[in-house]
């Protein structure tokens, strides 16, 4: 069964969409906070979002900006406001379609239907799914460039990203500092390769049980960092 996240502070018309796509066959999710709803939209797996546009805590612009940034899911803006400008914007965002208030609930369960079975066809067509690099509790999804340890998802800076994805596609490989520091910062750092102790070191914090006794990353004295697998 699909499953769709209702982001909507009015609860009366949230409880309405989700009579009316519970009618037909979905599973419905109701968020009435734009903070929650954001939270949820990206930790959960969801095959749809229909996102209000004015939101307490976060905006219905913010939450489908941050959705886009990692996931190609169908988004529904919905907003009393009948401005071009906002459908631009929203739109511009990465939305998939634009509804006005007051909205007849059949028309929305409609555009609903058309832009799943849109995006079914869209991945049923060969669109390459996501490149990930699964190593015991460590996830790198290179696609999204995101980083989840036993299914936290941590955050780490570009470089930070671009080191740890080296070093596990790499694995059981020594590298020296100088190496590393050649292949991850080229000729963009002003610096040396104490930088790329400092990025292990960072790593190492938000991966590691035991950063005195890596799983992950070791540490071959006098020489350089091995991925460990």
């Amino acid at each position: 069964m699909s499953r769709i996240l209702i982001v909507e502070d009015e609860e009366s018309i949230a409880e309405l969409e989700k009579d009316y796509l519970e009618l037909s066959g979905f599973e419905v999710e109701i968020e009435n906070d734009g903070e929650l709803g954001l939270k949820r939209a990206l930790e959960e797996n969801f095959d749809l979002y229909i996102l209000d546009l004015m939101l307490p805590g976060v905006d219905g612009f913010e939450i489908c900006k941050k959705i886009r940034e990692s996931k190609n899911t169908p988004i529904i803006m919905v907003s009393a406001k009948k401005d071009d400008i906002d459908k631009i914007r929203g739109l511009g965002l990465g939305a998939d379609d634009y509804i006005t208030k007051p909205f007849s609930p059949s028309e929305m369960v409609a555009r609903v239907k058309a832009h799943m079975s849109r995006y079914e066809r869209l991945i049923g067509s060969g669109m390459p799914a996501n490149d990930i690099i699964e190593i015991r509790g460590l996830k790198i999804d290179k696609t999204a460039r995101r980083v989840y340890v036993n299914g936290e998802e941590k955050n780490f800076t570009t470089k930070e990203f671009d080191l740890l994805t080296f070093l596990a596609q790499n694995p059981n490989h020594v590298f020296t500092k100088e190496e590393l520091f050649s292949k991850i910062w080229d000729m963009e750092s002003i610096g040396d390769i104490a930088t790329v102790t400092v990025h292990i070191k960072k790593i190492r914090e938000k991966i590691e049980m035991n950063t005195a006794k890596p799983q992950y990353i070791e540490t071959i004295w006098g020489v350089g960092y091995r991925f460990k697998v």
